[in-house]
């Protein structure tokens, strides 16, 4: 080869290896149709944040060029049906969950990690600003695996749609009955509470809160007033998770809510779930509610809802330490880990928790609480609560200190279950708060023997 052909061919491979540059570099940036003509199956449990997605699947489609099918059941068989799916490896490629069930689902293999994925400026927006959500929620969806370790470690294993804060939601005619005073302690709460029983006919009462056999009875109302109290379910001893129903702490704030309770409960507590606590808020047979900040927002908006107008919020009354919080509840997107369409499914994932349609969610559906910190500061959102009596005050007041209170582990939705029947005999049997608590954390405690602290 001459000295000029090898000058051509230096040039020729110098733009060639440029051009190659290049054309590996192309994947550093994030576009919306990089997964266009892609399928995905998802599933999603009956829900607002669930109907705010159908809404706006034509805008997806049209905007990443992926064919969304989707399937919704109600909540009654949506985890069962869920994790029957998952059990057999046929999982939709996104479905929604919640924070205790993604314990199981990530410990099992069922779920992918997401960090990497949110690292991958190919994969993700650089305008996603996972900053943005509050760090108490998102830390919802993450942890490392480790019974009894606390969420907010290790990986990140969902991404939030939205989340309820549990509060105090009360009547403004029936709290102006009794002097017009909101109870900011419990010992005023369980005052109040008392002298409303009747106020508006002779079926209405006092508070309600959930009393099911089951898990939900104890993470609204019950388990905001046992950590706000300082009471734990769990330490770690020996590297074993020990029950700590029977500490002194539990039995005193357990004996403060059995008594409210029997004092000035709904009639027929044992069968109390989300929906009776909302009917009775909404309608006027309770004057006050320990339960879910959007169960207010909801019946707010409900033209249905006898008392929509005379709703108002405040944090769950404290006890003599001050301390105010709440636990919550999170309703997330996650990923199959069998999925086929990871790429399809992380723009769906992303699109769907993103501040555009967040915002949209927040102001045209029931896409409440919001999850990120720019909606609730956005004049739109503002706008949008003002007249709801309490809502952004009592939210601003308990949020730093709003997340899971559950200690995570494998047993969860047995020995809440466990938890809830010691309520239920104390309420309904009038057994020893004493003795029930430590019968219920020596059952506890023989099924955690297989649980190990690793």
């Amino acid at each position: 080869m001459s000295r000029l052909s090898q000058c051509w061919f230096a040039i020729f491979m110098l733009f060639y290896l440029l051009f190659l540059r290049q054309a590996m570099a192309v994947p550093s940036v994030f576009y919306w149709q990089q997964a266009s003509q892609q399928e995905i199956n998802v599933m999603l449990n009956k829900h607002p944040y669930s109907d705010a997605i159908i809404q706006r699947l034509g805008e997806f489609e049209a905007l990443t060029g992926i064919k969304v099918h989707y399937e919704v059941t109600s909540e009654e068989t949506y985890f069962e049906d869920l994790n029957a799916l998952l059990a057999k490896n046929k999982a939709p490629d996104v479905f929604m969950t919640g924070s205790y069930q993604l314990w199981d689902y990530a410990t099992k293999g069922y779920v992918q990690s997401l960090d990497d994925i949110l690292r991958d400026r190919h994969l993700t927006n650089p305008q996603y600003a996972l900053e943005d959500f509050f760090e108490g929620v998102l830390n919802g969806d993450r942890w490392d695996l480790v019974p009894g370790h606390p969420v907010g470690t290790g990986k990140l294993w969902a991404l939030p749609l939205g989340f309820e804060a549990n509060v105090m939601i009360y009547n403004k005619r029936a709290i102006e009955m009794v002097g017009g005073n909101i109870p900011q302690t419990f010992a005023e709460l369980m005052t109040t509470a008392a002298k409303l029983k009747g106020w508006n006919g002779a079926s209405s009462y006092g508070v309600a809160v959930r009393g099911t056999l089951s898990w939900a009875t104890i993470h609204p109302g019950y388990m905001t007033a046992f950590s706000n109290y300082g009471a734990r379910d769990f330490v770690i001893r020996k590297q074993r998770l020990v029950s700590q129903l029977d500490s002194p702490k539990a039995i005193a704030v357990t004996q403060k809510y059995t008594d409210l309770i029997k004092q000035s409960g709904p009639e027929d507590w044992q069968n109390y779930t989300w929906y009776q606590v909302a009917k009775d808020i909404g309608s006027g047979k309770a004057a006050i509610a320990l339960d879910a900040d959007i169960i207010g927002y909801f019946q707010s908006h409900d033209s249905e809802a006898i008392e929509r107008d005379n709703l108002g919020f405040a944090p769950i009354p404290v006890f003599d330490n001050g301390v105010s919080g709440a636990n919550e509840w999170i309703w997330s997107l996650a990923m199959a880990n069998g999925s086929h369409r990871k790429q399809a499914a992380w723009l769906f994932m992303q699109y769907f928790t993103g501040k555009e349609h967040m915002m949209w969610g927040a102001t045209h559906a029931n896409v409440v609480n919001p999850v990120r910190k720019s909606i609730w500061d956005s004049p739109q959102w503002q706008s949008a609560i003002k007249e709801l009596t309490g809502y952004e005050d009592t939210f601003r007041t308990i949020i730093d200190n709003t997340g899971i209170k559950f200690t995570p582990q494998p047993r969860f939705f047995e020995t809440t279950t466990d938890w809830a029947a010691a309520l239920q005999d104390i309420v309904l049997k009038g057994e020893s708060v004493k003795e029930r608590m430590q019968e219920a954390a020596d059952t506890i405690n023989q099924k955690m023997l297989d649980v190990e602290v690793r």
